[in-house]
């Protein structure tokens, strides 16, 4: 994404109507306890670790 990472994408989706019913889920990674903080406060609904088991 040019100029924003997907923090910022999660927090500007959230931040419009539309984006409050969308499901976002932060595919990383990064699996510790901080990096998962910080992507429930910038609006994800999830936090998957690469490889991710679905």
């Amino acid at each position: 994404m040019l100029g924003m990472d997907g923090y910022e994408t999660a927090r500007r989706i959230r931040q419009e109507l539309w984006g409050q019913p969308i499901w976002l889920i932060a595919l990383t990674d990064y699996g510790q306890e901080a990096d998962r903080q910080r992507t429930k406060e910038a609006g994800f609904d999830n936090h998957l670790v690469k490889p991710a088991d679905t």
